[in-house]
């Protein structure tokens, strides 16, 4: 699977019109001014594989652009970012904060979302026809079908604009960039959660809902086998018979669903982190793509791809370990 994501995603930049001009275009656009940027990158892309003496581009065959970047690809050098200061995609990464910033927002809201859709889908199918199963279903069905562009600006408007409880945006406070201005490790806590709190809200509001139909689907199905009928014989608590039981024997469709969850974390949240001027990984991509940064687009989707294989596997690892039925050889 991963020798198969790494040379899709060489066919993809390779055959999208525009991609080896990419460089010549920045430079028309004034967005890159030095020459020996500009040849470093060339050089670095494999577009070219030296210059004449009249400086003119000598090209490289395709066979010699896939073998250096397939090499790049199982080494994780990336290449430098064509956005300034055109430094190297993995220490950019790394060294900005984008990929914590993307972990907290992601982490914090797909971990919220899981936990609220599994508890309400369970007792929402325990509860099939009432009132509190209409009523969540529905919720469920608004906030998972309305764009996050929609809810992120609606929630700006009302706490930020109109109550004035937490910022619009951005990460930390503006005046933390200032010398001096920022405060001790304890005193950037609150600060932080009150930046962190509506991006994470909004994107939970979204993801919970997938979460609450699934389990509810699968829990329906549990709640009409015949050993619920024996252990509510036996005695066993409501509660016993709902979670030891039948979401157990429930759990391998919401395993996946929550593997796939985590595997796409470092995809980010393109939509929601522009909203709120997340500097996250989603935000970097999406300024990326204005950009024409294509070194970067390249380097998330094949980070994204390598997470979500990751999930996979370790859903399917799990599946042995809640279902003694599946044997592995």
């Amino acid at each position: 699977m991963v020798l198969f994501v790494i040379v899709i995603n060489f066919l993809i930049f390779e055959l999208l019109p525009g991609t080896s001009g990419a460089i010549a275009n920045l430079v028309s656009t004034g967005k890159i001014t030095n020459h020996a940027t500009v040849n470093a990158l060339l050089i670095k892309d494999g577009f070219c594989s030296g210059f004449t003496a009249q400086g003119q581009c000598i090209p490289t065959n395709v066979w010699d652009q896939f073998t250096s970047y397939f090499r790049n690809m199982l080494t994780f050098q990336f290449g430098v970012s064509y956005q300034p200061p055109n430094q190297s995609i993995f220490d950019e990464m790394i060294s900005s904060g984008r990929l914590l910033n993307t972990l907290m927002l992601l982490g914090a809201s797909t971990a919220l979302s899981l936990v609220i859709g599994i508890f309400l889908g369970v007792y929402a199918a325990a509860k099939r026809g009432s009132l509190f199963d209409s009523g969540w279903v529905t919720a469920s069905l608004v906030t998972f079908s309305l764009p996050t562009f929609f809810m992120g600006l609606l929630f700006i408007l009302i706490f930020t604009q109109t109550l004035h409880w937490f910022p619009s945006g951005g990460v930390v406070p503006s005046n933390w960039t200032i010398p001096g201005q920022t405060p001790s490790l304890i005193g950037q806590i609150i600060p932080r959660l009150q930046h962190l709190f509506l991006p994470v809200f909004t994107l939970t509001l979204f993801f919970y809902g997938g979460h609450l139909l699934l389990t509810r689907a699968t829990m329906l199905e549990s709640l009409s086998e015949d050993y619920i009928v024996t252990a509510r014989a036996k005695g066993l608590s409501e509660r016993a018979v709902l979670f030891k039981h039948a979401l157990k024997n429930a759990s391998l469709p919401i395993v996946t669903n929550a593997a796939l969850s985590f595997g796409f974390i470092l995809s980010g949240a393109i939509i929601t982190e522009t909203i709120f001027n997340w500097n996250g990984l989603g935000f970097w991509l999406f300024q990326s793509i204005n950009f024409k940064d294509y070194p970067v687009m390249q380097a998330m989707f094949y980070i994204i791809a390598l997470c979500v294989i990751a999930a996979n596997f370790i859903a399917d690892v799990i599946y042995g370990v809640l279902d003694p039925r599946i044997k592995y050889q």
